[in-house]
């Protein structure tokens, strides 16, 4: 596995998007629009699918504002995606689940995305970081970096790794 982080990643455009994730599917749910979590849906499969958080544009649109402040930190960029990827599979089932009237099915796979992102959000724990760095260990192909060193699979690292 490769150990070496010659990449930056910056936490705050992450939090932009797992705040968006919670939010609007809270939303969703509240106001009973399966078609928002869907949106949701697209957002994070497009955003895995370009390599960058799929509300990275929300960001972007408030950079220039002073805020929020970006925090870039060395890291790993793929455990992320693998994360919002498994998230994005994990909202195309709840939005198919709504569509097909399993509402209960339907909302519980979207509140789990939520719970996840409110995690890392809010305690710094990516399951889904976790699970690509376990599946690394086991050596499933495609799994290829390590936690920075220092760092718990999952937890942000330190500032100055």
């Amino acid at each position: 596995m490769n150990t070496k982080i010659n990449q930056k990643v910056d936490y705050t455009a992450l939090k932009t998007n797992q705040a968006m994730i919670i939010i609007l599917n809270i939303v969703a749910y509240i106001v009973i629009a399966p078609w928002l979590a869907g949106v949701v849906t697209v957002v994070m499969t497009i955003g895995t699918y370009l390599k960058k958080p799929g509300f990275v544009f929300i960001y972007k649109a408030l950079k220039p504002t002073g805020w929020p402040k970006p925090e870039v930190i060395s890291d790993n960029p793929e455990p992320h995606l693998f994360a919002q990827g498994f998230g994005a599979v994990v909202m195309i089932a709840g939005t198919g689940a709504l569509y097909s009237g399993l509402a209960g099915l339907g909302w519980g796979l979207v509140w789990l995305v939520v719970a996840l992102a409110a995690l890392n959000l809010f305690g710094g724990f990516c399951v889904g970081c976790a699970v690509y760095y376990w599946l690394g260990r086991l050596d499933i192909p495609g799994f290829t970096k390590s936690p920075p060193e220092g760092t718990f699979p999952g937890m942000k690292p330190k500032l100055g790794t």
